[in-house]
């Protein structure tokens, strides 16, 4: 069996659903259409095809329209959409007279979300701001529904921006930016889908601090790494003390140990070149010397 990536399957449950509300909203237009534009309404139109032949060929620079591979034209005839929805891609012809066309772009528009002063749940003002990448999957929508998509959707990301963040602490915005962002992709997606436009992707690009934040993030974060030095540092010297200890034991249960790890102390100072040694005078010698003075002057 062929296995399904996920991504892909998201894919084609946004293309079904996108269809489905394409088809759904087709149908209402459709359905409004078919009243007709009256008697009136096509005295106009044949009046708008004798005078478009009356002046062929001049007039096929007016009639003749080219809509990219990119885009759709939503051709209206005297103030009604006419049936089929949005054309193109290709060449068609339309009635200078009584229609208007209006053409929209398909391709994935990137817009830059401005800077947003917030007020996180822990009372922190964060400075945070994004980029949406979004396209338009019905023209027929975008056109109808709402005046300017593109200026409403980035509206709409900004208020999105500002109430998603601002539920939010500051550790959780510097640490679950993936999460957020497809939190807005998701509030974005729900309130866009009535213009006819798709949110496909929303990162967060930059979270900007106070300054006197930063200065106490930094300085906490220094303090941090001083007590975790000093505790390295004190668990060394815990098992260096160990180790002498037990060192010191070893030594003490063989007095020859002594002397062995003296001259391995002196072979180690001469090999470094140095002109000066410093011999050690054992404690038990001073005391001995110490004893035969005070024994030979109490005799004398």
């Amino acid at each position: 069996m062929n296995k399904v990536n996920p991504s892909q399957q998201e894919i084609a449950m946004t293309s079904n659903q996108e269809r489905l509300t394409a088809a759904a909203y087709q149908q209402n237009r459709m359905a409004s259409t078919e009243e007709g534009i009256g008697v009136c309404g096509w005295v106009l139109v044949v009046l708008s095809y004798i005078l478009c032949a009356l002046t062929f060929p001049f007039s096929l620079c007016f009639i003749i329209k080219v809509v990219q591979e990119y885009e759709r034209a939503v051709i209206m005839r005297l103030g009604r959409i006419l049936p089929g929805g949005a054309k193109g891609p290709g060449l068609f012809f339309v009635l200078s007279c009584v229609d208007s066309i209006i053409k929209i772009d398909l391709r994935t528009v990137t817009f830059n979300v401005p800077p947003q002063e917030i007020l996180t749940r822990d009372s922190v003002t964060v400075s945070v701001d994004a980029v949406v990448y979004f396209r338009v999957f019905n023209p027929v929508m975008s056109v109808t529904n709402v005046a300017n998509a593109h200026n409403s959707a980035q509206l709409l990301a900004a208020t999105t921006l500002r109430n998603s963040l601002g539920t939010k602490t500051l550790h959780e915005i510097l640490t679950e930016r993936e999460t957020i962002a497809h939190l807005m992709q998701t509030h974005l997606d729900e309130g866009t889908e009535p213009w006819g436009v798709k949110v496909e992707r929303v990162e967060i690009k930059d979270v900007r601090l106070p300054a006197s934040m930063q200065r106490s993030m930094a300085a906490e974060a220094e303090a941090g790494r001083e007590a975790r030095a000093k505790i390295i540092a004190a668990e060394g010297e815990q098992k260096a003390s160990r180790s002498l200890k037990e060192a010191a034991d070893i030594i003490n249960e063989s007095p020859i140990a002594l002397q062995l790890r003296y001259l391995q102390t002196l072979t180690t100072v001469s090999a470094e070149k140095n002109s000066t040694i410093v011999f050690p005078v054992p404690i038990e010698l001073l005391q001995l010397v110490k004893a035969r003075g005070s024994g030979g002057s109490s005799n004398f």
